[in-house]
């Protein structure tokens, strides 16, 4: 049974967490201060972590920090701001995801089993297929409904790099690092553009994307299913 740990000092979300986890087959571990979560994290060594950044003794940014700096723990933010710095820094300082409070049970659940699945360590893979499109990572071939696509070195990065991470948020800042090996001086147009590019050759409808999400203001994200 997996272990997660909540750490949340609102107790009406707190019952509401556990009877979530307990009804689907989880293990809930609770902590309502940031130093008692911290202190939970490293001696219950819970298999997921969810964490408000609003609480009463310290910081949430400071816990994750805290966690992530010792153990590989997956952290899944659950907080009432809503701001994209906040979400941006989250998400940079190692969480896999960030849900804004109010939140729906049935989403924070398709997360979660998302988060597992991305942390459950995955075999490298010669061969990716979603729906219509397929990409052959052995000969650098990709495929739409059978028929060759030509994609641009950068094109092909950036959908290889979305593909190794499928199911996760990744931000602007870590891809244009990876892609390009520094950060953005340009507010990440030219990410913007080669996205677009690469859109427009891989998706049916780019304006109802089948496979990279949007998530606005933070990055982007290949969907796993």
């Amino acid at each position: 049974m997996d272990k997660i740990l909540i750490i949340e000092d609102d107790n009406a979300i707190v019952r509401l967490l556990t009877i979530a986890m307990k009804t689907n087959g989880y293990l809930p571990l609770v902590a309502n201060t940031g130093i008692d979560g911290i202190s939970k994290c490293f001696s219950k060594n819970p298999d997921l972590v969810l964490l408000d950044m609003g609480l009463p003794d310290i910081d949430g940014s400071e816990v994750l920090a805290q966690i992530k700096a010792a153990v590989n723990t997956p952290v899944i933010i659950l907080s009432a701001r809503d701001t994209e710095i906040e979400k941006i820094k989250a998400l940079d300082d190692g969480a896999v995801d960030y849900i804004t409070k109010p939140f729906n049970i049935s989403e924070l659940l398709a997360r979660i089993r998302v988060a597992f699945r991305l942390a459950k360590p995955m075999p490298k893979e010669d061969h990716f297929s979603l729906d219509y499109l397929n990409v052959d990572f052995l000969k650098r071939r990709v495929t739409i409904e059978g028929e060759e696509i030509h994609l641009t070195p950068i094109e092909y990065k950036l959908l290889k790099l979305l593909i190794d991470n499928k199911g996760k948020v990744l931000t602007h800042s870590f891809i244009n690092k990876e892609i390009w090996g520094y950060n953005s001086h340009d507010d990440y147009q030219t990410l913007r553009v080669f996205m677009g590019t690469l859109r427009r050759k891989i998706e049916k409808d780019p304006t109802k994307p089948r496979f990279i999400v949007t998530e606005t203001g933070i990055g982007y994200r290949m969907k796993d299913e």
